[in-house]
């Protein structure tokens, strides 16, 4: 703990309010809540930690607070923080997919379709399902049923195959009025609302009525409907016989990490699940209360009626974040389903940990242990150069980023080589440097906290000296060399460069390995890129006034160059090449 902190921790007030953990960099890497700042603060700078919350705690250089009146303030305000600097150790929702829904269009002639956006436009919605391959098992179903329109046609002409086939209800074939559109579309939203059995009754009857007038084409045909419907209808189990939307959250936490399982429950069914699974740094019933004021903001989930939660949740705090109604179920049914969601979430812990244990020791694990290795702050940010050309033809260079052993492709740069004639990686890497860096000063972008060069003393050598003597940096640099196979085998450190001992067949060497493929990758296929479009250059690519479309007009017309250049200015102006343009062209084409 530096004096600052120290100095700061005896000022905390004892209110309720926010507070925002600062690196060394000074960039915000968590905000939380406290009903008392004073004690929660300073809790994280005493005692015992679990792993995931020592990690905070030493990167934690400086901090800030906001005092608020009252709890739930705190936690809106601590909402809006995050979304402001989405801090890195904050909650961040693994699953933001987006779930299909079916939509009755509001035009004059309205479409049954499926996706994934709800508006506010007058529409008619109805889902979410599970999965899209449900949408359309559904929406074909009520295709066959209560048809609207399939084709983009909505004057009458000539009737579409959709229409022939009884699948459209043929504005394309004759005037289709409102009511009767209104009245298609009160039958699917009524099937869709539950009124599937009152259907099937109506479809057994009229089966059963065409096969007494011996109507067996039509019996058949309202057979199948009934098969099919019972086929889709069936997979969705009947959970509550009320066909209210909503719901249902259930937690559970161990180990410093918490899982929280949402059912959604829709029209009596329930449809489908979603999963979530992060660290926690605070007391879980406060930690929950952030992930449900997240929840509807990261997702495209539409708020249901109700919503059940679990005993630990503050009633009153959920009601005023999520405006809706908040229920905490005592028995029964609704009670079974919060039990059914904490007892997933427990299951969901167990089997996952040995998951993620493998994956922090493949990611942060090892960034930790290279950091110890190299003598350094743990490098959570690593940026990785190397270069390629062929024989000095189309020189490129690449970066890969590495944040916390994770690739960052959103970070990636390409580099096109301006300044360097022929095959000098020196000179390229030099290059390169001087324009990420003074740029990364200019305009205040974060620096890393260990570069790497892939290439041997003489590229980090060049690297260093354009960090330090002309750019005034003082960032960890290192390098990694390839054996004759062309696999990763040293890693150079220091000021004179060593050879860093690592073993084989430990984490930070395996991430060494894959930062180096990784910006190998990069670089090989931007100049492969590069150096295909310099291969199709052609000699009317010169020529100020000659575009794409009009080279493809001169060599439709003309067939070849030689031909070109045996044509006179009055036929170039005879497929449109202005005069000017023609003058150039001709002059091209004789020198």
């Amino acid at each position: 703990m530096n004096e600052t902190i120290k100095q700061k921790l005896t000022l905390l007030p004892a209110q309720p309010g926010c507070y925002l953990m600062k690196d060394r960099q000074g960039s915000i890497i968590y905000v939380g809540k406290a009903k008392i700042l004073k004690n929660r603060v300073r809790s994280y700078f005493t005692g015992s930690h679990d792993g995931k919350t020592l990690r905070l705690v030493n990167e934690i250089e400086d901090f800030e607070y906001i005092v608020t009146s009252s709890n739930i303030e705190a936690l809106l305000l601590e909402l809006n923080l995050i979304k402001k600097y989405d801090p890195k150790f904050n909650i961040m929702l693994k699953d933001d997919k987006t779930y299909p829904f079916l939509k009755i269009t509001a035009e004059r002639h309205p479409q049954l379709i499926i996706t994934r956006k709800v508006k506010k436009d007058k529409g008619k919605y109805f889902g979410p399902y599970p999965n899209v391959l449900a949408a359309k098992e559904i929406k074909k179903l009520l295709d066959r049923m209560f048809p609207l329109r399939r084709c983009n046609s909505t004057v009458p002409g000539r009737p579409c195959l959709y229409y022939q086939l009884g699948l459209c209800i043929g504005a394309c074939a004759r005037e289709v009025s409102e009511e009767e559109y209104k009245k298609v579309a009160d039958e699917i939203t009524r099937f869709l609302h539950g009124g599937h059995k009152e259907i099937k009754s109506e479809l057994t009857e009229k089966m059963n009525h065409a096969a007494e007038q011996l109507e067996f084409e039509k019996a058949k045909e309202y057979r199948d409907q009934i098969i099919h419907m019972e086929t889709i209808m069936e997979k969705q189990k009947i959970t509550m016989n009320d066909f209210t939307d909503r719901d249902v959250f259930g937690y559970s936490v161990d180990k410093g990490w918490m899982c929280v399982q949402v059912f959604f429950v829709r029209q009596g069914k329930l449809i489908e699940r979603d999963v979530s699974l992060f660290p926690v740094y605070n007391e879980p019933e406060e930690d929950i209360l952030t992930f449900l004021g997240r929840f509807y903001e990261k997702t495209n989930h539409i708020k249901p009626k109700e919503i059940l939660i679990q005993e630990e949740i503050d009633l009153g705090l959920a009601e005023q974040l999520l405006q809706v109604k908040v229920l905490k179920p005592q028995r029964g049914q609704k009670k079974d389903l919060v039990n059914m969601a904490i007892k997933n979430a427990k299951i969901a812990l167990k089997e996952k940990f040995s998951m993620i244990e493998k994956d922090e020791e493949r990611s942060i694990k090892a960034v930790e242990n290279l950091g110890e290795l190299l003598g350094i702050y743990t490098p959570h940010r690593i940026e990785t150069f190397d270069n390629s050309n062929i024989q000095g033809t189309d020189p490129v260079s690449a970066m890969v980023v590495f944040t916390d052993g994770k690739v960052n492709k959103r970070e990636y740069r390409k580099y096109k080589i301006k300044s360097v004639i022929g095959p000098d990686d020196y000179e390229s890497m030099r290059e390169v440097t001087r324009r990420r860096y003074s740029r990364a000063l200019k305009e205040d972008l974060p620096l890393p906290d260990l570069i790497i060069i892939d290439g041997g003393k003489g590229h980090v050598e060049t690297v260093r000296d354009v960090l330090e003597n002309e750019l005034g940096l003082d960032i960890p640099l290192a390098g990694l060399v390839k054996d004759e196979k062309h696999r990763t085998s040293q890693l150079l450190y220091g000021n004179p460069l060593e050879i860093i001992p690592l073993p084989r067949n430990s984490q930070e060497f395996y991430l060494l390995q894959r930062i180096q493929d990784e910006v190998h990758r990069f670089a090989i296929t931007f100049h492969r890129q590069t150096r295909g479009k310099t291969a199709f250059h052609s000699l009317l690519d010169d020529i100020p006034g000659i575009g794409e479309k009009r080279k493809k007009q001169l060599l439709k017309e003309f067939g070849s160059v030689k031909k070109m250049k045996e044509a006179t200015i009055e036929e170039f102006r005879a497929i449109g090449i202005p005069a000017n343009v023609a003058e150039d062209l001709m002059k091209k084409l004789q020198s």
